[in-house]
Order: structure tokens, then C-alpha cells, then sequence
């Protein structure tokens, strides 16, 4: 009987030391794997050797104006922040940087707001720090040293008070990936821009015309402090383009050689490493390219981590194409016709007939806006200026039907960052003033600024004459509605108390009016009326098959508590 019980003893102290090892072992990993984790999330700056330009400090002109050196930067009264600058990457970053430090320290703090809405706790912050670094822990091999060095030099600039998330280069740096990110991992390719050109008899003077709406949205105080940025970097071309404070890529652009680019996400997989952000080979194109093959060809070099559209005009070759590319495959767009449209879906013989293009464009609103878009250059006639704009700010569905403000199938879906018209060969650009596009458009000649000989603070840099008036909309009582439908929709997701019957009649064509009236009478348990609310959406014009089937399933979740 003792020999059993000692046989026993002996078996459980083998089991406990092989536990114990199996035990030790996975911590070992997941300290080496923790070590491994933090180690690669750091980002190492660039080697600089001169760094006298830290030391050089803007003069200020007035409380919104500012030079330094040849550089300037300033607040028009159109509400647009202006800003020129010139020289090497690293010394023009630094410029950049000491112009726009109270824009660039903002923008990060409505960065960050945003994020804690959706992250509130402080340590998983903290966690997302290492996670995003390890995401993009090959991020720097995939910029270009011209770019680090920019970035580096506008680091100085920016706030120290978030140093938990990362140092200012590896946070400012990693800025530059986040619409790739923020893209790929909530299967955003719904940043839902539209863009589209005419040129030759779609044009009414036969010249080419190029249209963008940035929907790129991260709160409305992210969208206040819009720069038109003018830069004269020390190789390549001079160019312009509408950014924010820190920012060096590219969204909407065009170059002294009248080529635009402008950027379009389309549907991504999840990434397993990072690559060169979408907005920087942008920058690349327009700072280096003067025509449509030489954008294919810088375009061309570059690993992506996510699929995008670039739609470039050329005044060298009057006409427009879209270079379409996903991290393992390219194509090029060409509709051998005298206009083209781009939503968020390809169109290539090689990118647009795969299958899960067709079920983006299918399956969410791109279709619907890309067609709403074909029809309105039909109905229009030979475009213009001012027709460009007046399609940018439609805010209808097909057949001009009334599909609710804000309705992400309208081309106006009530929350762009920007819009912006460019006319490559005559060097204008007319880029919007809030709200969304729908305040006035202000005209800038690129060979005008860039012949100007230092800013002359009290005189304005625009073309006045040239200047699109504000969307009448602007005066009128939907308007107003649509500014209180937000505001109420803002108490829903911050948990308050609203009269969702007050919600649905400030904006009753829409949709998701009845969504989130739904959604808060089912989270108060009043599921008669919650689903009362979902059958009336499924009456509506709704954006995305994944929307449809969030409502039906509420319905059945009713039926089921009821």
C-alpha cells in the first residue's frame, strides 16, 4: 500500500515539474515575444548631420501670419490656412514644422480625441502603441529618406504630451499609414471619395477638368484647419496641395507641370506587414512625374499594403487615367473616352472583374455613387468649373431622388475633409471652405504664387474673381435640420437621452434616421417600436448590404424578445 502511494507522490511530482516547465516555458515566450514587440515598434530617425535649421526661429507678421526665411505661412480670411515652403527635406521639414506648430499640435489632440471615444482606456492606448508599431515595424524601410528626413525635421514641432504613444517622429511617421490602417483593419475601403475628369468634347472648352470629394472623416475639429500647402522642395517639381498640420502625403494635389493626383481606397484584405503608405507614393508621383507614364512608372516601383486608386490628370497629355493597385497586383484605367469616374471599386480588365471588387462594388455604396455620378455628367452637358462643383455638392440619389442628407450613395455625403477642382493647364485649383464643400471655393494660380516674392501679409494670395459662391443650401431650413439631426445623433452615441421622433423628423428620407431611432428604442428594451423603426428603414434607400443586414437581424432579435 505505501509503494502505491509512493508510486502516486512520484507521478504527481513528475506531472507538477512537467506542468512547471510547460508553464515556464510559455512565459519565457511571451517575454521574449513582449521584448521582440517593443523592440521592433521603435522607429530610429534618420542620421542628420546639420541641424542648424533647429535653431532658426519664424517671424511673426501678424497673430496668423508668420515668415521664416524664404518660407511662409498664413490664415486667409476665406478661413484656409496658406503655407509656402521651400528647400532640403530635413530643413524643410523643420520650416514646416516651426510655421504650423499650433495647427500640427491641434490636429493631433483631435486626433487622439477621436481615438479615446472609441479607446477610452488609457492602457490599452498604451497597447495600441506596440500593436500599430509592430504592424508597421518595417515602416521606415518602405519611405523614401527624402520623406523621413521631412517628417524628422516637422517632429520637433510637435507636442511632447504624447510621448506614451510614441516619440514624435515614430508618432508623426506613423500618421502618415493611418488611413492605410484605419482602411485595412475596419475594412474602411469606405473612405468613400469620389473623383471624376472631362476633357476634349466633355469639356466646354476642351480642356481638362478634374473633380474631387476627400470623404476622409475623424471628427468635425479635424476637419477645421485645412492647409493649402505650396512647396518648392530642393528636387523634383514645385507643386501644391490640400493637407493638415503634419502631414506631408498626399490626398489631392497638382504640380507645376498640371498633373493631379488624387486618391480613392477600394476594398483591402488585412495586411500582414507594412509597406509604403498610399498617401506618400502620391507625393512621390506628384513631386517627380509630369505625365501618366511617368506616374505608372513611380507608382509602379512601390509595395503597398492596401488597394487603392489614383486618379491622375496630365495637362502634357490632356486626359486622365486611374492607376489601380492592390500589394500584389497593378492596372491601368484608361476609358479611350473624353471623361472618366472614380468611386471606390476598379474598373480595370484586370482588378475590376475580380470577385470581391464586384461585391464591393455591389455590396456597398460605390456602385450606386459611381452610377449617381455618370448620370449627373450626362444631364450636365459640357462640364465647366461651376457644373464640377454643383456635382461635387449633390447630395441625391439616382434620378435625383430624395435619399436623406448625409446618405453615404449621395457624391455629397456631408462630411468631406475637402473638395477640390483643378484646371491642369491653366495652374488653377479652386479647393472648398467649410462646411464640407459647401462653403465658396477660393481660385489659386500655382505660377502665381509661385512667382511671388515673399508674402505680403495684408494682401490676399487667391484669385478673388475667380472665387465659386457658397452652396445656397447653406441658407436654407434642411440645412439647419441636418446641423440638428447631427447633433442628436452625436447625444445617441454618447449615451444620452434624445426624442429619436424629433430625430426622424429632421432628416425623414434617410435611412439611418430610423436606424438609430431603432437601435435606441431596442437598447431601451421598447421592441415593438424598435422594430417599427427597422421595417421603415428597410422602406428607404440604404447605403451597404452590411447595413441592410444589421437591421434585419435587430428585426428578428424583436420578434424574438417580444
Amino acid at each position: 500500500m505505501s509503494l502505491k502511494k509512493g508510486k502516486k507522490r512520484s507521478g504527481w511530482r513528475r506531472l507538477g515539474k512537467a506542468l512547471l516547465y510547460v508553464t515556464g516555458t510559455i512565459v519565457l515566450l511571451l517575454i521574449i515575444l513582449v521584448i521582440y514587440v517593443v523592440s521592433v515598434s521603435h522607429i530610429d530617425p534618420p542620421a542628420i548631420t546639420d541641424k542648424q535649421s533647429l535653431q532658426w526661429q519664424r517671424k511673426p507678421l501678424d497673430s496668423t501670419s508668420y515668415t521664416l526665411g524664404n518660407s511662409w505661412f498664413r490664415k486667409s480670411e476665406s478661413g484656409l490656412y496658406e503655407m509656402y515652403v521651400e528647400g532640403k527635406p530635413f530643413e524643410r521639414g523643420v520650416v514646416e514644422g516651426k510655421l504650423s506648430a499650433e495647427l500640427i499640435q491641434r490636429q493631433e489632440d483631435h486626433f487622439t480625441d477621436q481615438i479615446k471615444k472609441m479607446i477610452p482606456s488609457q492602457s490599452y492606448l498604451k497597447f495600441l502603441r506596440y500593436f500599430v508599431g509592430f504592424f508597421n515595424r518595417n515602416l521606415a524601410h518602405n519611405i523614401a529618406e527624402e520623406n523621413k528626413e521631412e517628417i524628422y525635421g516637422i517632429s520637433f514641432s510637435a507636442s511632447d504630451k504624447y510621448d506614451f504613444i510614441g516619440t514624435n517622429y515614430e508618432r508623426i511617421l506613423n500618421y502618415h499609414a493611418a488611413h492605410d490602417i484605419g482602411h485595412a483593419l475596419q475594412n474602411m475601403a469606405l473612405v468613400a471619395c469620389t473623383s471624376f475628369g472631362t476633357w476634349n468634347g466633355a469639356s466646354a472648352d476642351s480642356s481638362l477638368i478634374i473633380g474631387r470629394n476627400f470623404d476622409f472623416y475623424v471628427g468635425d475639429k479635424f476637419a477645421e484647419d485645412k492647409i493649402v500647402a505650396f512647396y518648392h522642395p530642393e528636387k523634383g517639381y514645385r507643386f501644391m496641395m490640400i493637407t493638415w498640420g503634419g502631414f506631408t502625403g498626399v490626398a489631392s494635389g497638382m504640380n507645376e507641370k498640371g498633373l493631379t493626383v488624387t486618391i480613392n481606397a477600394d476594398k483591402s484584405d488585412i495586411p500582414t506587414g507594412s509597406a509604403t503608405p498610399v498617401s506618400l507614393v502620391a507625393r512621390e508621383v506628384l513631386q517627380y512625374a509630369k505625365n501618366i507614364n511617368e506616374a505608372w512608372a513611380i507608382a509602379s516601383k512601390h509595395k503597398m499594403f492596401v488597394s487603392e486608386s489614383f486618379l491622375v490628370g496630365s495637362a502634357e497629355d490632356n486626359r486622365a487615367a486611374i492607376i489601380e493597385k492592390t500589394p500584389e497586383k497593378m492596372d491601368m484605367y484608361d476609358p479611350k473616352d473624353q471623361f472618366i469616374t472614380c468611386t471606390n471599386h476598379f474598373q480595370g480588365s484586370t482588378l475590376g472583374t475580380e470577385e470581391k471588387n464586384i461585391k464591393q462594388r455591389d455590396e456597398t455604396a460605390s456602385g450606386y455613387r459611381f452610377n449617381r455620378l455618370s448620370e449627373l455628367l450626362q444631364q450636365h452637358g459640357p462640364n465647366t468649373v461651376q457644373k464640377t462643383v454643383d456635382i461635387l455638392r449633390d447630395r441625391y440619389g439616382l434620378h435625383g431622388e430624395n435619399i436623406g442628407m448625409g446618405n453615404e450613395r449621395a457624391i455629397n455625403q456631408l462630411i468631406a475633409h475637402h473638395a477640390v477642382v483643378f484646371e491642369p493647364k491653366k495652374k488653377m485649383v479652386w479647393v472648398s471652405t467649410a462646411p464640407w464643400q459647401l462653403g465658396k471655393f477660393v481660385a489659386y494660380n500655382l505660377d502665381s504664387v509661385f512667382n511671388m516674392k515673399g508674402l505680403q501679409y495684408d494682401h490676399e494670395i487667391y484669385d478673388s474673381s475667380q472665387t465659386i459662391a457658397a452652396d445656397p443650401f447653406l441658407q436654407t431650413q434642411d440645412y439647419k435640420s441636418f446641423v440638428a439631426f447631427r447633433a442628436m445623433k452625436a447625444d445617441i452615441m454618447d449615451g444620452k437621452e434624445v426624442d429619436v421622433k424629433q430625430l426622424i423628423r429632421l432628416n425623414p428620407e434617410y435611412y439611418h434616421a430610423y436606424v438609430l431611432a431603432g437601435d435606441y428604442e431596442f437598447k431601451h428594451k421598447q421592441y415593438k417600436a424598435a422594430a417599427g423603426y427597422y421595417k421603415t428603414a428597410l422602406t428607404k434607400v440604404i447605403a451597404t448590404k452590411a447595413e441592410e443586414d444589421h437591421i434585419r437581424k435587430q428585426l428578428e432579435k424583436c420578434a424574438k424578445s417580444n
